[in-house]
């Protein structure tokens, strides 16, 4: 990341799917709230509502285990990543993330992922995808670790 005097200038991509996920990002708004962001999720009733007033790009979906999906979601992260030159990413999944985070890091961005907080003892699929190239990996519970050893625990968003 940049320098310290530069964290109010950091531009983020918060991305996830709606639902869980994107409830997830919303609740770290005590971190984002007085930065410059931008949201990729689906273009669904609940994030529009969530999100009313903020910067979103809407993504393909569904995406669960769909190549399509991922063929769609890779060509839309380009466009937006391009446009956007984020300095950090983070999400919490799901599937769509995956483009996001791998392009992201051919960019030069930062990579923050944090997993689920229900599933404890086994990783998702997209943890898994993602765990390799992240910056940090956080998760919610002390069992996760034994999924994740280079994880941080920062505890419950919750």
């Amino acid at each position: 990341m940049k320098h310290a005097a530069d964290k109010k200038n950091l531009k983020i991509c918060l991305v996830g799917s709606s639902g869980g996920h994107l409830t997830h990002l919303y609740m770290l708004k005590p971190f984002w709230k007085d930065k410059n962001r931008f949201w990729v999720t689906f273009d669904k009733e609940d994030a529009k509502s969530l999100l009313e007033g903020e910067k979103m790009y809407p993504c393909y979906y569904p995406t669960n285990r769909s190549i399509k999906a991922l063929i769609k979601n890779t060509a839309i992260a380009w466009k937006i990543l391009c446009k956007e030159k984020p300095d950090l990413i983070i999400s919490s999944g799901a599937a769509v993330a995956v483009p996001f985070f791998y392009l992201g890091k051919m960019m030069g961005a930062k990579l923050i992922y944090i997993e689920v907080f229900d599933r404890i003892d086994k990783p998702t699929m997209t943890g898994k995808m993602v765990y390799p190239i992240v910056d940090k990996f956080i998760v919610q519970w002390d069992e996760q670790k034994k999924v994740y050893p280079k994880a941080i625990n920062l505890g419950s968003i919750f």
